[in-house]
């Protein structure tokens, strides 16, 4: 095919090379532009062509190449052109490309690092689409790279060029940027963007739907010029839809009998005593109405008696299989905020809504805090079984996702197997061991033995408060006493015991906001009615009011993807698959108390 391309006459490849190219542009050169022409026919004149032209026809060539999503082909053509040797306007055109491919390989690094050419700061004298091309793509660079504040600002500055779709996608890209920012991060003076901002604060700061349609009302009085006021993002415009449509009766699906009834029981009792906490608070709540999800014959059934009672949401079922089964389904009649997950990375429908005390949300949390607190290289201790597999997979994937290391980890399960399984963690035999404490007896050096590795930053740990209390004095009797140790909540039963607890000093774990502080208003109520709610039981309760305080504000969640509401259970948002995640506050064991820790920095 090479061979036949030759005989092309002059005619043809002056006007390729007319097509490859615009006009002259302030002295910076002629940007390239995809010819009607094919990538093999551009290199093969390239290749008989002057330097300056067959940089131009291959340019166009990588171009064509990267627009036919052969990012491995437009790379090669590219690598063989010499960037210094180019005109500027072409040194601009190609770092934008190079960006562009770093980005579909996923290397947002590589593309910033391309779009550092000191040729982009004369990008404002080339055409308004290249301009375009090239901010976008820095735009998207900054976002992938963790720079939401600067990507915002590069979509804000560019907006006045852009028209059509293109602009409603980077109008609305704008909204999702600052609406994940800190509400005290600063605009630093560019008008525009603090308008984002203050908008984003706004709707963020309301507790009610009504007080937050409020807000933005009151908002867009005020930047009437603005063009977030001109026009609303799509999912502010979704939150008014949702204000003019109040929630006024409520399903409450939970088993009243059957091995699940004194869980039942525990989140009904949560759930109606924040409701009776909304009305005497001069609230105007919905009415709930309870039905018993181990007596429906079928959730058809259940869901047509729903409709004909005016049920606008329902919260529930608590039972796993019934759970799975909504999860099967391609749509509700009713939306249902379940009290409990189907199987991981099964989607639902866009109805359903599934909210748990699930402890892969505490494994992730542990590596959350113990990253930020400088931790690096992990191992752990988890009971042996399923639950104990699907603790340690969320921490690993958590954990590795963030950058950290796992070193090892050991499933416990018999305890008399426990000196062996920590010694395994920390590559000290027994035999070593037994040989260190009885040097130290004697007073003699230890020098010669070999020490526990050293390169172990943290222990996670998720256990029962009976496995809790002999792993800790374990870990000092192998020599490995120091090193700190995060663990799920599961090892807090709630009441005070300072034996227990001194077994346990020094451990950090993540627990409930209802656990924690004793002296919150409602659960004062609650365990005054009911003491065992003070206990272990008290995480369900929460749940049960969470689950309430989450009902009127789904649709919130789900159109404000980094909206949170400080509930009992912890901080809750929802992720995209439309399942509710928790945040936890941290305490440690420290002299037979539990103390709060502060929030973390990061």
């Amino acid at each position: 095919m090479i061979a036949s391309l030759r005989p092309l006459s002059a005619i043809f490849l002056a006007g390729m090379l007319a097509a490859c190219a615009s006009s002259p542009n302030n002295g910076l050169g002629e940007l390239p532009r995809t010819p009607k022409a094919s990538i093999e026919q551009m290199l093969q004149q390239a290749a008989e062509s002057k330097p300056e032209q067959a940089a131009l026809l291959r340019l166009s060539a990588a171009d064509q190449a990267y627009r036919q999503n052969d990012v491995a082909g437009s790379a090669r053509i590219l690598e063989q052109i010499d960037l210094a040797s180019l005109q500027p306007a072409q040194q601009m055109f190609a770092s934008t490309l190079n960006a562009e491919l770093a980005m579909a390989r996923k290397q947002p690094k590589s593309a910033l690092k391309a779009l550092r050419h000191p040729s982009l700061e004369r990008l404002s004298e080339l055409p308004v689409e290249q301009q375009i091309r090239t901010q976008l793509v820095r735009a998207r660079a900054l976002e992938a790279d963790g720079q939401a504040l600067a990507a915002a600002r590069e979509r804000v500055f560019i907006a006045p060029l852009l028209s059509g779709q293109q602009a409603q996608d980077n109008h609305e890209k704008i909204w999702e940027l600052v609406a994940n920012l800190p509400e005290q991060t600063s605009a630093g003076g560019d008008a525009d963007l603090a308008g984002w901002l203050a908008l984003a604060r706004v709707t963020k700061g309301a507790a009610t739907l009504e007080q937050q349609q409020d807000a933005i009302d009151q908002w867009v009085a005020q930047n009437p010029q603005h063009p977030a006021a001109m026009q609303l993002p799509e999912a502010l415009v979704k939150l008014r839809e949702l204000a003019s449509q109040p929630l006024t009766r409520i399903a409450l699906l939970l088993p009243q009998e059957g091995q699940l009834a004194s869980v039942a029981r525990a989140l009904r009792d949560g759930f109606l005593a924040a409701h009776y906490e909304a009305q005497q608070a001069g609230q105007n709540p919905p009415d709930v109405k309870l039905y018993d999800s181990a007596r429906i014959g079928s959730l058809d059934a259940f869901y047509q008696q729903a409709q004909a009672d005016g049920v606008q949401l329902v919260v529930g079922p608590l039972e796993k299989p019934l759970v799975k089964q909504l999860s099967d389904r391609e749509q509700l009649p009713i939306t249902t905020l379940a009290l409990n997950y189907s199987d991981a990375g099964q989607e639902g429908p866009v109805q359903l809504f599934q909210f748990g005390l699930a402890a892969e949300d505490e494994a992730r949390e542990v590596s959350r805090r113990a990253w930020s607190d400088g931790m690096r290289r992990a191992v752990a201790l988890v009971p042996a079984g399923e639950w104990g597999d699907r603790v340690l997979d969320a921490f690993r994937q958590s954990w590795q996702a963030q950058g950290g290391t796992l070193i090892a980890a050991e499933h416990v399960d018999q305890p008399v197997e426990l000196a062996r399984q920590i010694a395994d963690l920390f590559q000290l035999r027994e035999s070593e061991a037994r040989a260190r404490r009885l040097q130290n007896t004697l007073g003699s050096s230890v020098d010669a033995l070999p020490a526990r590795r050293q390169d172990i930053d943290f222990i996670f740990l998720a256990a029962t408060p009976q496995q809790a209390q002999q792993i800790k004095p374990t870990l000092a009797f192998q020599y490995a006493g120091d090193v700190p140790v995060y663990a799920t909540s599961h090892l807090f039963t709630g009441t005070h015991s300072q034996a227990q607890y001194q077994d346990l000093e020094g451990i950090r774990f993540c627990e409930t906001p209802w656990l924690l502080d004793a002296h919150a208003p409602l659960r004062q109520e609650v365990t005054q009615q009911w003491p065992q709610a003070g206990g272990s039981l008290g995480r369900l309760y929460a749940m049960g009011v969470d689950a309430y305080r989450l009902a009127p504000r789904l649709g919130q969640l789900k159109a404000l993807p980094e909206s949170r509401i400080d509930g009992l259970s912890g901080t809750l948002s929802l992720n995209q698959a439309q399942r509710v995640e928790r945040q936890l506050p941290w305490a440690e064991f420290r002299g037979g108390q539990v103390q709060r820790l502060p929030e973390s920095l990061n």
